[in-house]
């Protein structure tokens, strides 16, 4: 008997990758980022920003000797979800407004206001992932300007 799978509307894009939790992995999750959205044809703003840093954070607080994290990228529809997974799941991060002189400890507080959606999740201790979702938009058409009628004034 031959039967036919059935086939998703919209394809379902996903990238996944192992980084050591350093400044270098950080740099690199985001370096990689920017290649594979250019790859789908997306934006790659605000999509790398959070990587950024959820990676920032991963490197910098979520650093256990030994244990890597894992960023995860994947599109499904019309949403691109960002999943950062490290290995320091004592503390969960809580985005807090920074002293004004303070010279880091907003990145949540970009990642919450760039994302629609953003959460944590517990995974099996001692794994936590910090997730943020984008909806994707077709860009606006650039406004046309020369030769369009009504592009410029005219004369009186």
């Amino acid at each position: 008997m031959n039967q036919k799978s059935a086939e998703l509307a919209t394809p379902v894009r996903n990238f996944r990758v192992q980084l050591s939790p350093t400044p270098r992995g950080a740099r690199l999750a985001r370096l990689l980022t920017t290649e594979q959205l250019r790859s789908w044809g997306l934006p790659l703003d605000p999509g790398r920003q959070i990587v950024a840093e959820l990676a920032a954070n991963a490197a910098t607080h979520g650093r256990v000797r030994g244990r890597d994290f894992r960023l995860m990228l994947y599109v499904v529809a019309d949403t691109l979800r960002i999943e950062v997974t490290g290995t320091q799941g004592e503390r969960l991060p809580q985005p807090q407004e920074p002293s004004p002189d303070a010279e880091s400890g907003r990145g949540l507080l970009l990642v919450e206001a760039m994302a629609h959606r953003w959460g944590v999740t517990e995974g099996r201790f001692p794994h936590k992932t910090v997730w943020a979702e984008l909806r994707l938009t077709p860009p606006e058409p650039a406004p046309s300007c020369c030769g369009a009628p009504g592009a410029f004034p005219q004369g009186t």
